[in-house]
């Protein structure tokens, strides 16, 4: 736990004194390295620390934290981008992470045993290797496959080949060996198998719009940084006094279900509620978008965990809520690339459909060209340039709304994936979750 703090803070200074982007990306990586594996370890630490009366407290306390993260970081990202250089976005984690290493040393103890492995553990490396090539590979695809025109581009066809035969051969060799990097035995459970393609979807709606939101509205509605980090600080604290209580109902032996298909409401009604938002909408008309979204996630997160492995024994787990974990990942990653994608292909579509209202015979536009051309001569008083200027502002214009339109879009189809998928909810059995396994997922989350 210790060491992993230390690479997370040593990379991050490194990030922040790099001086070209292949640098950036490298002292990325390993900062990646040291972060993921603190949560892991963060966890099991938790579990340790606390007693089973304790323990639900402790992961509610946890959680808030996970949640709170997130959301301040935009926040203190547009304090830095704003008033100072762009390197101490990295910086910034150095004090804090130097803080957090001096007390984990202090007040964390330190088991007997600790770093004495009885039993040697065995790492599918070629697992983790096909892993990362087919989804790094899919990856990729996604997001490049438009601006590269599909199939013409030989790189695509490639990582198509790569992507299709890395997840081929993943699933192949984790079915076979007897130790997996990822045992896919347990998707045999229906609950589970179910489960994990609701954790998918999920994923794509968390990410997507945590990406798109504030694209659009900083390119937009003309948001600064800051502004945009504001707007997510109190939906989010919604979220946060949710998150104890969904899970206070989950140990008690509530069925995850009924929870799961609120969060999928919540999320359509998400989806369809940002799709109608206009260039002039402001911080209050957004905090409602925000604020659906937010409740989807409470109602969404922990219970498709809970549900997830409701049906599996104890010694699997483990193994059932770090597939769940990792489909939720993929869902994101995946949600991303394919939004990025989407907005790309439907802004040139938009801007055709736009642009072809914009020709000389056209009373509408004469009329618009000509207001925007007096008013520059009236400002400047330059007649030469100003037909130039207006015909420019009207090409910005078409520019602006090309982009909002298919940023809608992108709201409106995460609404989409969650209605397609909603049926599927009642083919999962719902059951009580007992308190062991509720535990259990709480922790995990």
């Amino acid at each position: 736990y210790i060491s992993s703090m230390i690479l997370f803070t040593f990379a991050s200074y490194m990030c922040g004194v790099s001086g070209s982007l292949v640098t950036l990306v490298f002292w990325r990586f390993i900062q990646g390295i040291g972060g993921g594996a603190l949560l892991s370890t963060s966890q099991a630490i938790l579990f340790e620390t606390f007693s089973k009366e304790q323990q639900p407290i402790a992961a509610g306390i946890f959680g808030m934290g996970v949640v709170m993260g997130p959301t301040l970081g935009p926040t203190v990202g547009g304090l830095v981008i704003e008033n100072y250089n762009w390197s101490w976005i990295f910086f910034i984690n150095v004090p804090v992470g130097i803080l957090a290493t001096f007390l984990a040393y202090t007040f964390i103890d330190k088991k007997p045993d600790e770093g004495k492995m009885k039993n040697q553990i065995k790492i599918d490396y070629t697992g983790i290797l096909l892993l990362a090539i087919g989804i790094g590979s899919l990856q990729y695809v996604l997001e490049r496959g438009e601006a590269d025109d599909w199939f013409a581009s030989d790189t695509i066809r490639f990582l198509t080949v790569s992507a299709v035969g890395g997840c081929a051969l993943f699933i192949w060799r984790e079915l076979v060996i007897p130790n997996p990097a990822v045992r896919l035995s347990v998707l045999k459970d229906r609950n589970l198998a179910f489960t994990n393609i609701f954790s998918f979807v999920a994923g794509i709606g968390l990410f997507t719009s945590v990406y798109v939101y504030p694209v659009m509205v900083q390119r937009i509605n003309g948001f600064t940084a800051l502004e945009t980090g504001l707007s997510i600080i109190l939906p989010t604290l919604i979220a946060v006094m949710l998150f104890p209580i969904v899970g206070k109902a989950m140990a008690s032996g509530v069925p995850p279900r009924p929870f799961i298909i609120v969060g999928f409401l919540f999320f359509i009604a998400f989806g369809i509620y940002g799709g109608m938002m206009t260039s002039d909408a402001t911080k209050g008309d957004f905090f409602y978008v925000l604020v659906l979204r937010t409740f989807g996630l409470s109602f969404l997160q922990l219970p498709l965990i809970n549900q997830g492995v409701a049906g599996l024994p104890p010694k699997d787990l483990p193994a059932g809520i770090a597939i769940n974990n990792m489909v939720r990942q993929l869902g994101g990653a995946f949600g991303i690339a394919a939004s990025n994608n989407f907005i790309a292909s439907h802004y040139a579509q938009h801007r055709n459909d736009l642009i072809a209202n914009v020709y000389a015979s056209n009373p509408l536009y004469q009329e618009r060209l000509a207001t925007i051309t007096n008013g520059l001569i009236a400002k400047t008083g330059d007649a030469a340039s100003a037909a130039t200027q207006a015909t420019a502002n009207i090409n910005f214009a078409v520019d602006k709304q090309a982009y909002l339109l298919s940023y809608l879009d992108t709201f409106r189809l995460v609404s989409i994936v969650y209605i397609v998928v909603f049926p599927l909810i009642f083919f999962i059995k719902s059951k009580k979750v007992d308190a062991e396994t509720a535990k259990a997922a709480a922790e995990a989350h």
